[in-house]
């Protein structure tokens, strides 16, 4: 079950990366780390300084979303005598939380975020890109809250702390990996980012779908078997 969950909380952040509440925003981001401004298509900072700043954010959110993985996995032990009670109500979550981004059902209490309101200033530092990071993690958006959401809830399933907080690790590279290549390939061509916008709201439904069958294998009790049955042809032999 543990390589199948690992893929899956990669795949969720590289989604969570193209949600639209992340994937158009990028290089505001990307001004805000750097505390510079977009002008002419692209972002007016030293390459170097554009992926340091990077590096720090990517070190901010991830610490946080590791950290969350390894509360979820201590919680989720401490209701381990109820396994199958707590997979299947971590199901009916994670198909609302599918239902949700297809856009079938709306709840208002799914949809409450955070934003950052800082300015970009000059003074920008790494120290500050590793709080921006933070802050990112911690003030989830929609989009970026019901994807997470469904990892913790994967990973409260696991067997050990490690476990879960490698989920969390993977699915943070999963979202760290494509915001870099943005930021190292894209950062003077913003036009490029600006025109697969138009794709994101059909990768949000999608990635409902998959959330919406996952929720269903988890409640029925089919995702550990298919798991195990995966994990066979498991090229890695990890």
């Amino acid at each position: 079950m543990v390589e199948v969950t690992i893929w899956l909380a990669f795949f969720a952040g590289v989604v969570s990366f193209l949600s639209p509440c992340v994937f158009p925003l990028v290089p505001v981001y990307l001004a805000q780390l750097t505390g510079t401004q977009i002008s002419g298509n692209e972002i007016t900072a030293d390459r170097k300084l554009i992926l340091m700043r990077s590096l720090g954010f990517i070190l901010g959110f991830t610490s946080i979303f590791i950290f969350l993985g390894a509360s979820s996995t201590f919680i989720g032990q401490l209701f381990w005598g109820n396994r199958q009670l707590f997979e299947q109500i971590g199901g009916i979550i994670i198909t609302v939380f599918g239902l949700q981004m297809m856009g079938v059902i709306s709840i208002r209490m799914l949809l409450s975020e955070k934003r950052l309101q800082a300015k970009p200033r000059q003074s920008a530092s790494f120290a500050n890109s590793v709080l921006i990071g933070f802050l990112f993690a911690t003030g989830w958006t929609p989009c970026i809250g019901l994807v997470l959401g469904a990892i913790l809830i994967l990973a409260g399933d696991a067997n050990t702390m490690w476990s879960g907080m490698s989920m969390l690790f993977v699915y943070s590279m999963g979202l760290a990996i494509p915001f870099f290549l943005v930021a190292l390939l894209w950062s003077r061509s913003l036009h490029k980012v600006r025109k697969l916008n138009k794709w994101l709201p059909t990768i949000q439904k999608g990635s409902g779908v998959v959330m919406v069958a996952l929720g269903v294998l988890l409640f029925t009790g089919q995702f550990s078997t298919i798991a195990a049955y995966l994990a066979r042809f498991n090229p890695f032999g990890i």
